[in-house]
């Protein structure tokens, strides 16, 4: 039977402080033998990383994720698949991680903040994974897909209005984190002072910069949105958690936000980027950008498959020593799931074919990811909106010269430019058509109310369904923007 969360397998005899054999140990990756996963060498071509790991080690290799901690990377789609389906062999409880309670991972590094023990679904089994993923999964099902897809459209219409005029635009930052991140908050009813806190400290986290401080600003600012929520209620998710029957402590509350909001704010973005690199770059989508859904959900399933926005992370404990696809593994010693390097070995060895859903991106077994409907819903949406408005978009810089975040968890753009007819000239060369009344900023249909449905989007001045303000003359001094617009001009600012 799967333990709950309340007790912790213990681990089989320590082998000595230096022993290859010791996992996490305090070691460089050249004393041990292990890759190291935080060099630009790897940040620049990950994949030529996980092709001569499992050339040179099989699907199971010895890795160091920073300087000192080591792991073991599986890089084999099967053997992946073996064990995130073996919950009664390989643990999720970071407490079975025996170098972390030996104290040899330091607090102070991303892994020990990043891979930890939490009261979360992500990282518990048995009994408490069931409590707490059923919170999750009733909470999340809650959500009207259709009013979902209508509120992403919105934003994504008001968001492009914002750029369209000049021609040219960073999608990353102008377009892709916003239209997630806006969409994230109004489903969790995360009020715009604390999402702009929160989604870029969840962004550091991933990064690496400043892990600790990144994790407290983090856990303060959920405790901010679950005391509003506590307060007053609404249509929306963490509301519907907090009321759940499961009845979470604030603890559990804290740390369901985070794995829930988490997927939305940073992999849901890159989803987006990667899968708007793909139309704009490769072949086989180019040509016709307007082509319809289908082409979008093409796209988004070859990003899945070989640039999948959460590269490694999964990570897993074994219970007991055990073989796996002829590798010993340790009792206690962290198995990280490379869902890149599964694919990969997948499409090379040609056992599975691009373009199906059989990919490793929203993990597998027992903790397959709970939102992988919602957040293809939110790229699906605004990819196919961005298409619509503006047909004609390119790259704005050779392909070549476009760069990943640096970092061993995600796979994203840095920065995604792209040029176009600005829309003042697009109907210059075509046939005069009878004139649309241009949308508002953004427009505010309404939305079927609770419990499935959405808030109306907020207008300029940041009251639902009230039209926003005329606009002034384009060389007069402009006042400082309020409501959606002065929280999207902040939060742009705070990213710089």
């Amino acid at each position: 039977m799967s333990q709950p969360y309340e007790s912790v397998a213990q681990p089989t005899a320590v082998p000595p402080p230096g022993c290859p054999a010791h996992a996490g140990g305090t070691g460089t990756g050249t004393g041990t033998g292990a890759e190291p996963l935080y060099t630009p060498e790897f940040f620049q071509d990950p994949y030529a990383v996980y092709k001569r790991l499992r050339e040179t080690h099989g699907p199971l290799a010895p890795v160091e994720i920073e300087p000192g901690v080591t792991a073991v990377l599986c890089v084999g789609y099967e053997t992946a698949l073996e064990i995130m389906r073996r919950p009664e062999t390989f643990s999720k409880d970071a407490r079975n991680w025996r170098a972390m309670t030996e104290g040899r991972v330091p607090e102070a590094t991303h892994a020990a903040q990043l891979i930890k023990p939490r009261a979360q679904a992500g990282w518990v089994d048995g009994e408490a994974h069931r409590r707490l993923r059923s919170a999750i999964d009733d909470s999340m099902s809650r959500i009207d897909l259709g009013a979902l897809r209508g509120y992403v459209e919105r934003i994504a219409d008001s968001l492009i209005d914002q750029f369209a005029a000049a021609g040219e635009a960073d999608l990353i930052p102008e377009y892709c984190q916003l239209v997630s991140m806006l969409a994230v908050g109004e489903l969790f009813g995360c009020p715009k002072d604390i999402a702009d806190r929160l989604f870029a400290a969840m962004a550091g986290l991933l990064d690496g910069r400043d892990p600790m401080a990144a994790a407290q600003e983090i856990d303060a600012t959920m405790r901010a949105l679950i005391e509003l929520k506590r307060r007053e209620p609404g249509p929306d998710v963490t509301s519907w958690l907090i009321a759940h029957p499961a009845r979470l402590n604030d603890e559990e509350m804290v740390e369901q936000l985070l794995l829930m909001m988490g997927m939305g704010s940073e992999p849901v973005p890159s989803l987006i980027s990667n899968a708007l690199r793909v139309l704009l770059t490769d072949e086989r989508f180019a040509g016709d950008l307007a082509g319809g859904g289908m082409l979008v959900e093409d796209a988004l399933d070859e990003v899945l498959w070989t640039d999948p926005p959460l590269s490694n992370l999964a990570v897993h404990f074994p219970l007991r020593d055990v073989t796996v696809s002829g590798t010993r593994l340790r009792a206690g010693e962290p198995v990280i799931i490379s869902f890149a390097g599964g694919n990969q070995d997948a499409l090379d060895s040609s056992q599975h074919k691009q373009g199906n859903r059989a990919h490793l991106a929203f993990s597998a077994g027992p903790h397959t990811c709970s939102g992988r409907n919602q957040g293809r819903l939110i790229a699906t949406a605004a990819i196919e909106k961005l298409l619509d408005r503006i047909p004609d978009i390119e790259l704005a810089v050779d392909a070549e010269k476009l760069e990943w975040r640096p970092g061993m968890y995600q796979r994203g753009l840095t920065a995604l430019p792209v040029r176009f007819a600005p829309v003042g000239e697009l109907s210059k060369s075509e046939p005069a058509a009878p004139a649309a009344p241009a949308p508002q900023v953004p427009a505010a249909p309404e939305v079927p109310p609770a419990p499935t449905g959405l808030p109306a989007v907020p207008d300029a001045e940041g009251a639902a369904g009230e039209p926003g303000g005329a606009p002034g003359d384009a060389d007069a001094a402009k006042p400082k923007p309020t409501g959606l617009l002065g929280f999207l001009a902040r939060w742009r600012r705070s990213r710089k």
